[in-house]
């Protein structure tokens, strides 16, 4: 039974074992995909009151997500992630984008330019109307990116490099690409998907974000050795469409992601926010094209593949104390500045802490959230946990 912690909950609420392990990696694997500095609780998003709402246990409060139908809306969000990484002088945002785009690809494709959400804060325009229309612009100093699904058309648009991205969308009016964590409600339904017996859920009070009255859900860790602290969601009162989505680390301090609406309204967009044609000398690059120049790159189809492609990989321990193992392919592990390594090994060892174990000796490199151990072996194991419980995971392992 989950512990929603409510007189009302009952057994259907229990997810599947197998999608529930998988879907727990996948959370922090979007959230650091997301979907790395202000952070913090930015003074846009400040709560400005708690309104006097009926009361609602934390059951209900989630049914009332998973009933949430708003079909039409458009808004501005502002999105902060801090998850620790190291300056690496430029290096980090060129390998994420360089990642996607598969070295000669389009800047307008989102797969590159959506990861950078990645780290600092970022202020997105949304819109919908309906499963057939959304439109969601990153604002820059001196740009803006905008991907647009309209129909069957899915449209990227970078204006500082004057580039545009097509693709088509499924039969389920979906994007044929992975999907990267934007608004509150994105990040809320990865965080539900988590919520088993090693979880408390309850109902934190009330709250305002962005002129509308809501309850706060949250979600903690009823286990030790995980870093994450809390997780909290700001659930709109009238319509149970998360504002705002909130997680702090156990170690304290400023969140990890803080994603919430400024400002939001539920009427009817304006038709032609979502009208889109390339506009005069920008160089498009098709779907197909791009991806008949990177073969073997292709990306998962959707959220649900990507955690069915997990449920391949050995998995230990219980809800947020899981930890994912995997191989990387290099027998010897990482280089070492002791072994020949030369400056990389060094490099490598600067980012890292040496770890010894029954499994041997290893490394750890950490975040403020999802932390991975490479042992000389070659093998990985990756989880929202610390450095420990890496350690105690190998060793079971062995």
């Amino acid at each position: 039974m989950a512990p929603y912690e409510s007189d009302d909950t009952t057994s259907d609420d229990t997810a599947d074992t197998g999608r529930r392990k998988a879907a727990r990696y996948v959370v922090p694997v979007a959230v650091v995909g997301v979907a790395a500095a202000t952070i913090g609780l930015v003074p846009a998003l400040a709560d400005s009151g708690d309104p006097d709402l009926p009361k609602i246990s934390a059951q209900q409060l989630i049914n009332k997500i998973a009933k949430s139908d708003v079909q039409q809306l458009s808004g501005t969000v502002r999105v902060s992630t801090d998850l620790g990484l190291p300056n690496l002088g430029g290096l980090e945002s060129g390998l994420m984008s360089g990642a996607g785009r598969g070295g000669d690809g389009s800047s307008a494709d989102p797969a590159s330019k959506l990861t950078e959400l990645l780290s600092g804060s970022h202020t997105l325009r949304v819109a919908a109307d309906g499963p057939d229309r959304q439109k969601v612009s990153l604002i820059e100093r001196a740009a803006e990116y905008s991907l647009i699904h309209d129909g069957k058309d899915v449209w990227g648009y970078d204006s500082k490099s004057n580039e545009v991205y097509h693709g088509t969308a499924d039969q389920d009016g979906k994007e044929r690409r992975e999907k990267t964590p934007a608004t509150p409600k994105d990040f809320a339904d990865e965080a539900l998907k988590s919520v088993d017996d090693t979880t408390s859920v309850t109902v934190d009070g009330t709250v305002q974000v962005a002129g509308r009255d809501a309850y706060k859900l949250l979600i903690k860790p009823r286990q030790s050795g995980t870093t994450v602290g809390a997780i909290s969601i700001a659930v709109d009162a009238k319509t149970g469409l998360p504002l705002k989505f909130t997680l702090t680390p156990a170690s304290g301090g400023a969140a990890v992601v803080d994603a919430g609406f400024t400002q939001v309204s539920f009427a009817k967009p304006a038709a032609s926010t979502f009208d889109f044609s390339p506009p005069r000398g920008a160089k498009v690059t098709e779907e197909d094209d791009h991806a008949a120049k990177a073969p073997g790159k292709s990306s998962p189809k959707s959220e649900e593949d990507f955690a069915k492609s997990l449920q391949g990989f050995d998995v230990l321990g219980k809800g947020w104390n899981s930890v994912a193992v995997l191989h990387s392919g290099a027998e010897a592990g990482l280089p070492s500045a002791a072994a020949g390594g030369g400056d990389l090994g060094g490099f490598l060892g600067s980012l890292g802490d040496h770890v010894t174990g029954k499994f041997g000796k290893g490394m750890v490199f950490s975040t403020r959230l999802v932390n991975a151990l490479i042992t000389d072996d070659g093998k990985v194991y990756v989880g929202a946990v610390d450095k420990n419980a890496l350690v105690k995971a190998a060793d079971a392992a062995r």
